[in-house]
């Protein structure tokens, strides 16, 4: 009976904390199991093995860990990835003479934290995979229709992309089987190059025993394809990351209550500074679109053909006047280890993106380009043209509209605020990095 009472007087304690110095009301309901997809865990390990499997990669160099490690928080510690052609971890990635990629990854390496979360419907800076029921796949994408069979969901028919970018994972030209196949126009079918990539797959004896534990219709005959592979390894990112053990979540639960100022920061956060207005519910996101006026910075988000740098963000996908320069609105969890910060990694320093986002555009005149992680690399396109465009600067600026501008103990409040949504087990991972992968090629760790 006193064991009862003092957990209702302490849960009464932390109500009454929260009411008066958090707007309780506005604080989310806390994670539980239904927010996720159900996992099968002969194919979560499987997709562990997978994930962090050169294989997948045209020239068997490069797997999807070597951009998304949970060293770097799922991220890769760099504003835009080396990708392809390039050796090594997060700064100290490298090109050499004899390995070179063409160009730098467009775009920030996003972090992979509760994409196993329902309410995720849309993937990539641009949103261009997302859910959508009136298709008989159940999402949209830039690809064909019948492309998109046999993906379980879209955090599954994301894999598709990276191994079919010749400056990510399928090399250029022809230097592999692969990049022959996706330079020629064939992805699907006998010779395409998802075929390709499976049939290596199905090559080692270790992956066949696992894929015919993992899929009974595998185990009964079926041939193994690209769609088996890339459903492994979403039900390994959905397990691995999920994050909701932090000390929000626990907040959330009415089983703790926030320190004073990270309790100033929540606050600012749900109330004047406005934060909550897109990184809104449980994974601190609206899974929506904001033009923000982040820097610009790299090739850019355009054709190989196309020369500006110009990153026009949703515009790109939906053709909508209103879309341009929005990107979609990335969730915070742990968000502390995930820098560099901005669709294009444009800040290193989480609390001087904190005080540049809130001023939207008007911060982009006095941007600090040392504040970019940026590898050497020799490039056809230089990494700062659009910062030195002033019309498309101008166009950046009128875009995102108007911001505010925060004192600094205002920054330092949220970054308190934002320290709680660090989730040990999850920033850990689960099963972890695998000592070796079937295909006994070396595992980046």
């Amino acid at each position: 009976m006193g064991k009862i009472l003092g957990r209702s007087l302490k849960q009464a304690l932390i109500g009454l904390f929260l009411a008066t110095s958090v707007q309780a009301e506005a604080l989310p309901e806390p994670l539980t199991d239904v927010d996720f997809v159900p996992l099968d865990m002969q194919q979560v390990r499987l997709g562990q093995l997978l994930f962090y499997d050169p294989i997948l990669s045209g020239n068997r160099n490069i797997s999807c860990a070597s951009c998304h490690h949970p060293r770097f928080g799922t991220s890769d510690g760099l504003s835009l990835g080396l990708g392809e052609g390039a050796l090594g971890l997060g700064a100290e990635r490298h090109v050499t003479a004899e390995n070179t990629p063409e160009q730098r990854i467009p775009r920030n390496s996003p972090a992979l934290f509760n994409l196993g979360a329902r309410e995720v419907t849309h993937l990539f800076h641009d949103g261009r995979i997302g859910v959508d029921p009136s298709r008989p796949s159940g999402m949209r994408t830039p690809m064909d229709e019948e492309m998109v069979t046999g993906f379980a969901s879209v955090l599954s028919a994301q894999t598709m992309f990276p191994v079919l970018s010749p400056d990510e994972m399928a090399g250029h030209y022809n230097e592999n089987e692969v990049a022959k196949a996706v330079r020629s126009g064939f992805i699907t079918g006998e010779n395409g190059a998802w075929s390709r990539i499976s049939a290596r797959v199905a090559a080692v004896p270790a992956y066949r025993e696992a894929f015919a534990r993992a899929y009974p219709e595998i185990a009964a005959g079926r041939a193994l394809a690209f769609t088996d592979i890339s459903n492994a390894i979403a039900q390994f990112i959905a397990f691995e990351w999920r994050s909701d053990q932090s000390p929000f979540d626990a907040v959330l639960r009415g089983e703790a209550a926030f320190a004073p100022e990270a309790a100033q920061g929540a606050d600012l956060f749900y109330g004047a500074a406005g934060c909550s207005t897109c990184h809104s519910g449980p994974l601190l996101s609206d899974q929506g679109f904001h033009a923000m006026g982040a820097p610009q910075l790299g090739p850019g988000k355009a054709e190989r053909f196309e020369q500006h740098a110009r990153d026009e963000g949703r515009f790109r996908v939906t053709g909508h006047a209103e879309d341009m320069f929005a990107f979609r609105t990335p969730s915070l969890r742990n968000v502390m280890e995930t820098g560099p910060w901005g669709h294009a990694g444009s800040h290193s320093d989480l609390a001087r993106f904190i005080a540049d986002h809130a001023q939207r555009g008007a911060a982009l005149a006095g941007y600090d380009r040392a504040q970019a992680v940026l590898p050497d690399l020799t490039k056809t396109k230089p990494d700062w043209a659009e910062m030195e465009t002033p019309e498309d600067l101008a166009a950046i600026r009128a875009a995102a509209g108007p911001g505010q501008v925060l004192r600094a103990t205002d920054v330092a409040a949220l970054m308190a605020f934002l320290a709680t949504l660090s989730d040990p087990v999850a920033l850990k991972g689960r099963l972890g990095v695998p000592e070796a992968v079937p295909s006994g090629l070396p595992v980046e760790r």
